[in-house]
């Protein structure tokens, strides 16, 4: 290996190392907020999370205020609206 194969290499592993030392901060912030927030205006929200076993989950979406189910896991199935009468 010669002299300037192994600066390059040092110049991109500090390369590497300052954008992950410059992202940490930012990803902090999202961390201590709950993660990335949808806006307040969105139409779609999760509201309820079930895990079922270790590959699928139960889903409880939120779309223009009706809830829905969905399967998710190897193959997500929608399972149907939920009525509220």
């Amino acid at each position: 290996m010669s002299a300037a194969q192994i600066v390059t290499a040092l110049g991109s592993l500090a390369l590497v190392l300052a954008a992950v030392l410059a992202a940490r901060p930012l990803a902090a912030r999202l961390l201590a907020r709950g993660g990335i927030v949808a806006s307040r205006a969105s139409r779609l929200a999760m509201v309820q999370v079930l895990p079922l076993d270790t590959r699928r989950r139960l889903l409880l979406l939120r779309c223009d205020g009706r809830e829905f189910l969905v399967l998710a896991g190897t193959t997500d199935t929608f399972l149907g609206w939920i009525d509220h009468r």
